[in-house]
């Protein structure tokens, strides 16, 4: 460790906490420096594998040591704000996996604590740092298909793992499922469609297979509609096998096809690929990248953002009012499915 370190305090140390704890370790100038977890043995298991770290069962005594630089939120949906919240009173920049809380108001709270104290805070849509979705936005950008008009994005994969103590399972806790993976869908297709406006409104449907628990949707489907004409359709069944995503944008001049599978989420081999089209040039390109992608890879790249972010004034790769955004529009989702028709977006402002 040296004295330019950024210092990551963990708060959840389950399975995803222990990814983010690895990302940490792997990226440059930064160093895992306190964990907390919320049993001994998962504080055991910590000082096993971080023994330079300060361990604790109380969030709020990690929050509270001045080594601190960065808080890094990994714990279940319904105990961000109050985490998120601690932390930024804390003076302590914030990393908070998504989603970013499970109401509206919960957002409003941090993004206000985040503003009062002067400190960043980002959220972890980290498909925005894909090298292959990340390309699906560069060739948007840039103007490749034109004006962008459409874009489907697609999720077929196995169920759900339970979480610790069966909380992801806990509809109190999770708030909704559309919240738990679908939300980094509608943030991607916000991101893709910038050029088309806000999202505007929404319909969506969605079904259970699990007996006397409607509210666990294995099946959904929504369609959202944008300002200037555009519109986004996400959809996800969790009634399938292994972990398949795709993603097509057509605009006015040509279209993308981007699809990655794999055993599971966090594979560290998958398949993956992208084709383009332009009218003009009436050809098909292969942009496959030739960098390896996936959720691990992703977070080990939202580390280096959030040093560089701290260090040196550099971009956050999804903001505060990007997570708002992104919980509005799933809040807005859950009321089209539990209503039946379709429901306005709250245009959600900085």
């Amino acid at each position: 460790m040296s004295d330019s370190d950024l210092r990551f305090g963990i708060v959840g140390f389950g399975a995803w906490g222990n990814c983010h704890a690895e990302a940490i370790s792997a990226t440059e100038g930064a160093v895992v420096q306190a964990i907390a977890a919320k049993s001994e043995s998962t504080c055991e298991a910590a000082r096993r594998k971080y023994p330079q770290a300060v361990t604790t069962m109380d969030y709020r005594q990690l929050i509270g040591l001045d080594e601190i630089d960065v808080v890094d939120i990994v714990v279940p949906s319904h105990l961000h704000r109050e985490v998120a919240v601690a932390a930024l009173e804390a003076g302590k920049h914030v990393l908070l996996e998504k989603p970013m809380a499970i109401t509206i108001e919960d957002c409003n709270a941090i993004l206000d604590a985040a503003r009062v104290n002067n400190c960043l805070l980002a959220v972890g849509h980290e498909l925005r740092l894909s090298s292959m979705w990340k390309k699906v936005k560069d060739l948007v950008e840039e103007g490749y298909i034109g004006e962008p008009q459409y874009c489907l994005v697609e999720l077929s994969r196995k169920p759900y793992r339970h979480g610790a103590e069966g909380w992801r399972f806990d509809i109190e806790r999770v708030g909704n499922w559309i919240l738990e993976e679908p939300i980094h869908f509608f943030d991607l297709a916000r991101w893709y469609l910038a050029k088309a406006g806000n999202p505007k409104s929404i319909f969506a449907r969605a079904n259970s297979r699990q007996n006397g628990h409607p509210e666990l949707q294995d099946n959904f489907s929504a369609l959202m509609n944008f300002e200037r004409g555009a519109y986004a359709v996400i959809t996800q069944t969790l009634s399938a096998f292994e972990h398949h995503q795709m993603v097509k944008c057509t605009g006015t001049e040509g279209a993308i096809w981007a699809s990655w599978s794999g055993a599971q989420d966090r594979t560290l081999h998958p398949d993956f690929t992208l084709k383009a089209y332009n009218t003009k040039n009436d050809e098909v390109l292969d942009l496959t990248p030739d960098r390896m992608t996936g959720e691990v890879f992703e977070l080990q790249d939202q580390m280096a953002m959030m040093v560089n972010a701290v260090r040196n004034g550099g971009e956050l790769h999804a903001t505060g009012d990007d997570g708002r955004w992104s919980v509005a529009m799933c809040v807005a989702a859950q009321e089209s499915v539990d209503t039946g028709i379709p429901v306005e977006i709250e245009e959600q402002r900085s």
